[in-house]
């Protein structure tokens, strides 16, 4: 082998783990960083306010309603934007900690518009 071809084959394998620990580094400071969701807005119920799960929420995916977007059928509730019905007993309805509609939908792709969690008051009767 020439020592040019070996020089080469050096600074490769040095390259190569150099990259390697570099991504090693990344992986680990990703697997164990905090998963931090965002908040929600502090309304009179709850004045500090409260933090969507991260399970709900990709920092962006969560947000307090306005009036009449969310709408209480008996089939369940309906996301007046999309049409979509949420039933009552399905998994994604959560209880809502401030008495507050909230929802979290995904915000782009083929899902875009979808309901990820639908945080809903107490319900009337």
């Amino acid at each position: 082998m020439s020592a040019a071809t070996l020089r080469s084959a050096r600074a490769v394998q040095t390259a190569g783990r150099l990259l390697f620990s570099l991504f090693a580094t990344g992986a680990i400071a990703v697997l164990t960083a905090p998963a931090l969701a965002h908040d929600a807005k502090p309304t009179a119920a709850l004045p500090q306010g409260w933090s969507y799960p991260f399970a709900c929420c990709a920092n962006y995916d969560c947000r307090t309603t306005h009036s009449g977007e969310v709408l209480e059928k008996p089939n369940g509730y309906v996301i007046a934007g999309t049409g979509e019905v949420v039933p009552m007993t399905d998994k994604r309805v959560k209880d809502s900690p401030d008495g507050e509609f909230h929802w979290c939908a995904h915000q782009a792709g083929l899902d875009a518009g979808k309901t990820i969690c639908l945080f809903v008051p107490p319900r009337s009767y």
